[in-house]
Parts: C-alpha cells; structure tokens; sequence
C-alpha cells in the first residue's frame, strides 16, 4: 500500500512539473514570437527656440497653432506658445499646490491631466475659460485622443479610454513589447491610427498599435539636444512632449526645460 502510494505521489509531481515546463515553454514561444519593435528613421527638419522654464508635460499642434501643458509645483501652466519664438501668447495658471500633466483637444474643449491631485481641467479652447473639472482615479500623466474617446496614461503599462463626457473609463489595453509589459508610458500623441508615447527617463517614442497594444516601432532620439549643439545645464531634464502637425506629417518634440524644440520628419 505505501508503495502504491508513493508512486501515486511521485507520478503527481512528474506530472505537475511536466504541465509547468509546458506553460514556461508556450510562454517563452508566445514571446518569441512576436517581432521586436522597428526602428524608426528620422530626419532633423527645423529647430525651434523652447522656453527653459517650462517643464513640458503635453504638446499638441491644433489648427496651426502650439499648445502646451507644464508642470512642476507653483509653476504648472496651460500655454499657447508661438513656435517660432518659444514665447507664450496666452498663459492659464494652475493652483501653486498642483502638478500639471499632459493636454489634449477634443471638439474645441482642452483637457489637461495633473499628476497626484486626481483632477482633470477643461477649458474653453477659445476663451481658454473653465469650464469643468472632472475626477480621475489614478495618477495623470500622459493624454490624447483618437478623435472620438480620450486615451490616458498613468505611468504604469496600461493605455486607458475614457468617455469625454464622463471622464469614465471605457476601455483598458496594457503596452507590450518582445520583451513583456512595457510601463513609464507617458505623454502621448495619437497619429494616422497608431499611439505613439514616451517612455518616461529615457530618449525613446514608441509606436503602439491600439488594437493590440504591441509596441510595433521605436524611435530613438538618444543625444538628439547634443547631436544638435544645444546647450545643457543643471535644470535641463528628459525629452517629454510630441505633437503632430497633419499638414505636413512631420512631429514636434521637446523635453522638459529643453532650450529647443525639433520639427523632426519620420522617414
């Protein structure tokens, strides 16, 4: 009977170590399987003048016109900005105790994220007045939108939808690449049908497909402030901010405190 036993108990282990190699093994070829990210080819088309005491947390370009959302405690602002002069036309402060994020428009209304404080402004675009605050769960970090639903980014490797009407969440994708989960997702930019974000503290834009979440290109600025005899001081920090101009089909790219904004033609 013990030996009946012991073999019934050696078989289950035999077994169960079998079924988790499988899983592991199913596992790694599902990552094998898929390719990983292209590199995307660029070329430096113009280079702008960009205030250094913005902490750039959202660009957009909309109508001809450069939006952009800045953080940083007592200096968090909403700003129209003139491109080619870096300078502010029209500026709406936030609350000294409050962290701006990342902005975006949607039927003549801008949102604008902050970080830790849960809430989410919309304006007026035209008379930038306010016009509601919405509450939001998790942190605020990146926004856009694909011309319907609003897509927000909290930091992690999750790309939410979310109704603009409500500010209620109606659907959740997470961002993968060859590799697993890719989290830092930050500010994003919706261009011809693909998310395109960056990954927060490093030089790279990725290009997620939304039906999948799979990061299918990358673009790597590594150097680009360098490469490109920009100064950097002590204050200057890490490229955040990626517009779309659809007239010309070329980005727009800074970074937080950067002295300089790129017009940077994908090839």
């Amino acid at each position: 009977m013990k030996k009946l036993i012991y073999f019934l108990v050696l078989s289950y282990i035999m077994s169960s170590c079998q079924t988790n190699a499988e899983a592991d093994n199913t596992k790694q070829e599902k990552l094998q399987a898929i390719q990983e990210p292209s590199n995307i080819p660029f070329q430096v088309l113009n280079i702008f003048p960009h205030d250094t005491s913005s902490y750039t947390q959202g660009l957009i370009w909309h109508d001809g016109k450069l939006w952009e959302g800045t953080g940083w405690l007592t200096e968090s602002k909403l700003l129209l900005t003139d491109l080619k002069t870096g300078k502010a036309i029209k500026s709406v402060k936030l609350p000294d105790n409050e962290f701006g994020e990342g902005i975006t428009i949607l039927n003549n209304k801008i949102y604008q994220l902050t970080w830790e404080d849960h809430k989410v402004y919309v304006y007026d675009l035209k008379t930038l007045k306010q016009e509601k605050v919405f509450d939001w769960p998790y942190e605020g970090w990146g926004i856009t939108t694909d011309g319907k639903a609003l897509l927000v980014s909290t930091g992690g490797s999750n790309l939410y939808w979310v109704d603009p009407s409500t500010f209620k969440i109606t659907k959740t994708l997470g961002v993968s690449d060859n590799n697993g989960y890719v989290d830092s997702i930050n500010e994003l930019e919706w261009i011809n049908g693909f998310i395109y974000a960056n990954k927060y503290l490093t030089d790279y834009i990725l290009k997620i497909d939304p039906s999948t979440g799979l990061v299918v290109g990358k673009l790597n600025l590594t150097g680009l402030l360098q490469q490109n005899n920009q100064p950097i001081v002590a204050n200057t920090d890490v490229l955040n901010g990626i517009a779309f101009n659809p007239t010309t089909g070329n980005l727009l790219i800074t970074g937080k405190r950067w002295p300089a904004l790129f017009e940077l033609k994908l090839n």
